[in-house]
């Protein structure tokens, strides 16, 4: 057999993208059609998508029951009911803490703004000069329809979006049980229809390697935002913050939002730091600590343990949970950057799909 010379071996490890405007126009087309089915049939099709990349956190363990020979629907309901049981239970146990410190929201209002008064000068000046520009653009001087309404509409959004995630709850724990029950019955069937061997081996080979990348992303990102979690709830209870399970929860649920999230977190521990302390420079401390301790784990020990083919291109991590918090609300935001992954590492085991695997990569 004659080796390939190096020119050979770089054409043959290039990334090649469709020429043909037919198929470049067929998919374009496609994706709008489904991306269009996913908006209107998304009672429907969320909870079938939240099941799927749950099924592929759980489905470690549910081998790891296979070996131990408990019955597959033995072993799905007692992985749901534990799951699922600790968010309950986790869920009730910060309810309390989380309406307390609601309630101190009406009357921290004033102290806040007593002590941030310094401030009042710099934003009535820009206030000032936003209304001269407001003023110089055409149609200006109208009334505005929906002024002050914004934050009530924002309010009105997560509310919807939260009440619509719940009412999914039921539909997306009936469907992960079949899919746990089911195992790899649709592999099986798959591969039956495949023509030849070949083809046969090609769909089994690619349909482990992608269900294998995607456990160990999901599993590390789910283990490292629990990391998170802990040590924040420490941190804020080592400095007088209280309540470590709440500031815990609320860190490991803001870290699967990338960017977004922590940004978030950042203005709620500085919320939470003026309405417990009275010195300004100590308000500042839990803010400071929650964005060292994220700047830890997604700058320097997440890149490690997940390595460059894992790594996603920050821009399009941005775009999609802007797109998706659009299409699906607050479930959408948190299922982007998994749905994000699991298209790259699924583009990457496909030969004539891996340059877009390749575009959607980080630098890292």
């Amino acid at each position: 057999m004659v080796a390939k010379t190096p020119y050979e071996r770089a054409e043959s490890d290039a990334l090649y993208l469709p020429t043909s405007p037919a198929v470049v126009l067929l998919a374009i087309l496609v994706i709008l059609a489904l991306l269009c089915a996913a908006y209107l049939a998304a009672e429907v099709v969320l909870p079938i998508v939240l099941a799927l990349v749950l099924k592929l956190q759980f489905q470690p363990a549910m081998r790891f029951l296979d070996r131990l020979r408990v019955p597959r629907g033995l072993a799905a309901l007692a992985l749901i009911l534990l799951v699922f049981g600790a968010i309950v239970g986790i869920g009730a146990g910060v309810s309390g803490p989380a309406a307390e410190w609601a309630s101190k929201l009406p009357n921290g209002i004033a102290r806040l703004q007593e002590r941030l008064k310094f401030l009042s000068e710099p934003i009535d000046t820009l206030r000032t000069f936003l209304n001269e520009v407001d003023g110089s653009m055409p149609g200006a001087g109208r009334p505005s329809t929906n002024g002050g309404g914004s934050a009530s509409a924002i309010a009105a959004s997560l509310f919807s979006s939260t009440t619509y995630f719940a009412r999914s709850f039921f539909e997306t724990i009936l469907i992960l049980f079949f899919l746990l029950v089911s195992g790899s019955t649709s592999l099986k069937k798959l591969v039956e229809i495949m023509p030849n061997f070949r083809d046969k081996r090609q769909v089994v080979e690619l349909s482990l390697e992608v269900e294998k990348n995607i456990s160990v992303y999901l599993i590390t990102i789910t283990m490292m935002n629990a990391i998170v979690g802990v040590a924040t709830g420490l941190a804020m209870w080592a400095m007088g913050l209280g309540d470590p399970v709440l500031w815990g929860v609320v860190a490991f649920l803001l870290n699967f939002v990338p960017i977004l999230g922590p940004l978030t977190g950042v203005g709620v521990f500085l919320l939470a730091g003026l309405l417990s302390t009275d010195t300004p420079w100590l308000a500042l401390l839990p803010s400071v600590v929650y964005l060292t301790i994220h700047v830890i784990e997604g700058e320097i020990v997440t890149p490690i343990l997940l390595a460059r083919r894992f790594t996603l291109n920050p821009v399009l991590v941005i775009i999609s949970l802007i797109f998706w918090f659009w299409m699906w609300g607050v479930p959408g935001a948190f299922l982007a950057v998994p749905m994000l992954a699991i298209t790259k590492i699924v583009c990457e085991g496909i030969r004539p799909l891996a340059a877009i695997g390749h575009f959607l990569s980080g630098d890292g």
